[in-house]
């Protein structure tokens, strides 16, 4: 059934701001070099899934992708998931990132307990080539994985571009992961370097990181050093087995990086799945899929040049990291804050937009509605001139976060939401600056990215709800998944359901005018405030509780968010309490993150399984929702549903 869309957009670009776009440079460079004319993006967006190889072949020279050798053809097949592209090509991510070498500032830094700090891409430069002689001196060779536990700091992107610079493999997650969190993402792994700080403040409080450390060393023996660097303002733990210090390591005199060619696909990043059913997949994405990619949503969809300030609230344990430190290839500004949104209050984050002259904000659907509770109106307390562009992803956008943004933040404003995934590192669907904006519409579908909707018949279908799918190849799918060498997990995770075909796992409308409506997961992923988080992952530490006998989490639909629901069988005779309830919350933060603590904890009799034991999460998720429930027949207790009708403390906050 299709959906009634409002009509009228929020805005629409000037025709001076159409004309000085780098899409309309694009257009014109796909003029003078090919002949091709085209009168709006929609007619840019056919031709560019049509002529897969003529348009990725058009974004690598319009990228001025460097590299010491060139490609023998584009792809070799028309057939997805083992298509190879730019067979021949030698190259290396991070020269491509540190093309710049000059004064220009490259990362801006803010963090609650340091001032800000200003680097220029030649300090960069300097500080890359030092690193990456140090790691050399530890023995690190191409295809070796390294991996951070890392705060979003500049430490962190110069450990990155070492790494990829030298041929080696970087892996990351963020500090605030619990041990079991970390092992059963580097545990896979086997990284043979660890890169850690001292530790983190969040919310004006310090964690400590080392404790952590030591058992993840002792847990993982393929690390033979850790990499400590003092972030805190305090001696770190110089007994920790097996480490440097930071300085250290960078003091070795070098003035130029050797940056190792290497093929078109070469592993540079490993990624996580969420973790919905069992340990998190470890996807790994090649050098060149990710720069074409992520040069591509910058400059055409972002409209990025070297004059911008781009910004994404981000951690290193998610993609958006990844995706904002390629914006060095373009030559921006990347702006990096690490802490807490909210501390000391919700307007931090608009006065560094404003001190910094961030022309690019991104940021996630929770914290507009954040600010939007709080009555803020930033556009009239701060100077905001220089933003001309809002990002948004993580969960949908609702229509009232566009109206508020439009009304309080900035009336001339392209507020951009988008979606993709871990899995692509990258966007199916997102902004374009020639296009207007529709309150609760994502503007267009991604450049060389052929995203149909198909409903349950596999049937391609426009004005209706179902699951998003790519038809057509694209350069930034995983290479291959760690650990899976025949690819049978990888071609399960992505093409059983449409053989041959991408299904995503999000339901969404793509509209009669091109844009997109994405209503959320169509699996059991929950997503509180915009950060995946795999029910495996809640179960692992609730069900170490010895009070409880079995379990099963819900995300719910709650002002604008998800909030996580958990409800708990208990041993014979107990009854849920706040003390029980403040332990298991506590056993999750312990071995998780405080992201993965449910707001909700509900005692019920029986979870239901299927016939062959599994837990049954979306069903229960739409009968919460008041959604019908279907395959109840596959059920080994079907009985067990009804209980989740009605529950009151679902209707309180």
């Amino acid at each position: 059934m299709a959906t009634s869309r409002i009509t009228e957009p929020l805005w629409e670009p000037s025709p001076e701001r159409i004309a000085q776009s780098q899409l309309r440079r694009f257009m014109d460079f796909l003029r003078t070099t090919r002949g091709l004319d085209f009168n709006d993006y929609h007619e840019l967006y056919g031709w560019s899934v049509t002529a897969i190889r003529d348009f990725w072949q058009s974004i690598w020279e319009f990228a001025d992708i460097l590299h010491s050798q060139p490609y023998e053809r584009i792809v070799d097949r028309d057939q997805m998931w083992d298509a190879r592209w730019f067979e021949g090509v030698r190259l290396n991510f991070a020269e491509n990132l540190l093309r710049y070498r000059d004064e220009h500032t490259a990362i801006i830094h803010w963090c609650e307990h340091r001032d800000p700090r200003h680097i220029s891409y030649e300090q960069l430069h300097r500080d890359v080539a030092n690193l990456q002689t140090g790691l050399r001196s530890l023995g690190v060779q191409p295809g070796d994985r390294v991996a951070g536990f890392m705060p979003n700091i500049p430490e962190t992107v110069m450990a990155m571009l070492a790494t990829t610079a030298s041929g080696a493999i970087w892996s990351s997650c963020s500090p605030d992961f619990g041990f079991q969190g970390v092992l059963d993402r580097f545990g896979q792994i086997k990284p043979r370097v660890l890169f850690t700080a001292d530790g983190y403040q969040y919310g004006g409080k310090r964690f400590d990181s080392l404790d952590r450390v030591a058992q993840i060393v002792k847990a993982i023996p393929s690390i033979e050093i850790v990499v400590i660097v003092p972030y805190l303002e305090t001696t770190p733990k110089t007994e920790l087995p097996k480490s440097v210090l930071l300085p250290a390591l960078m003091d070795q005199g070098a003035s130029a990086i050797d940056f190792v060619q290497n093929d078109f696909d070469h592993p540079v990043y490993i990624m996580y799945s969420s973790g919905t059913t069992g340990k998190p997949k470890c996807m790994v994405h090649g050098a060149g899929g990710t720069l074409l990619q992520h040069y591509k949503e910058h400059v055409l969809h972002t409209d990025l040049t070297r004059d911008d300030t781009v910004f994404y609230f981000t951690t290193c344990g998610w993609m958006m990291w990844n995706w904002l430190i390629s914006a060095l290839q373009v030559g921006s500004t990347v702006f990096l804050c690490d802490g807490s949104p909210a501390h000391p209050d919700p307007d931090v984050l608009w006065s560094a937009c404003e001190q910094e002259g961030i022309s690019v904000f991104g940021t996630s659907p929770k914290y507009l509605t954040t600010c939007q509770q709080a009555e803020m109106s930033p556009g009239s307390s701060h100077d905001l001139t220089r933003l001309r562009a809002i990002l948004s992803t993580g969960s949908p956008l609702l229509e009232a976060n566009f109206n508020w943004v439009y009304n309080h933040v900035k009336s001339d404003v392209q507020l951009a939401s988008i979606s993709g995934g871990t899995d692509i590192v990258s966007c199916f669907v997102l902004g374009c600056p020639i296009l207007p904006v529709y309150p609760g519409e994502i503007q267009c579908r991604g450049l060389g990215m052929k995203v149909e909707t198909y409903n349950d018949t596999g049937e391609s279908v426009t004005g209706e709800v179902g699951e998003l799918v790519c038809t057509a190849p694209f350069p930034s799918r995983p290479v291959y998944f760690y650990d899976d060498p025949d690819g049978e997990r990888y071609h399960r995770a992505y093409y059983d359901h449409f053989p041959g075909v991408w299904r995503h796992g999000d339901f969404i409308e793509i509209t009669e005018r091109g844009s997109v409506v994405v209503y959320g997961r169509s699996d059991a992923t929950l997503n509180p405030g915009g950060v995946r988080i795999g029910t495996a992952e809640i179960y692992g530490p609730v069900e170490e509780t010895e009070e409880v006998v079995d379990s099963l989490v819900v995300g719910q639909q709650w002002q604008g968010d998800v909030r996580i629901v958990l409800f708990v069988v208990l041993q014979r005779g107990l009854a849920l309490d706040d003390e029980l309830a403040e332990k298991i919350r506590l056993q999750i933060r312990r071995l998780q993150t405080p992201r993965h603590v449910p707001a909700k904890i509900i005692q019920v009799e029986q979870i239901p399984h299927t016939i062959n034991g599994k837990k049954v999460e979306l069903a229960v998720s739409n009968i919460i929702h008041g959604k019908p429930v279907s395959n109840r027949e596959a059920l080994a207790n079907p009985e067990s549903l009804d209980q989740f009708t009605d529950i009151p403390q679902l209707s309180t906050p």
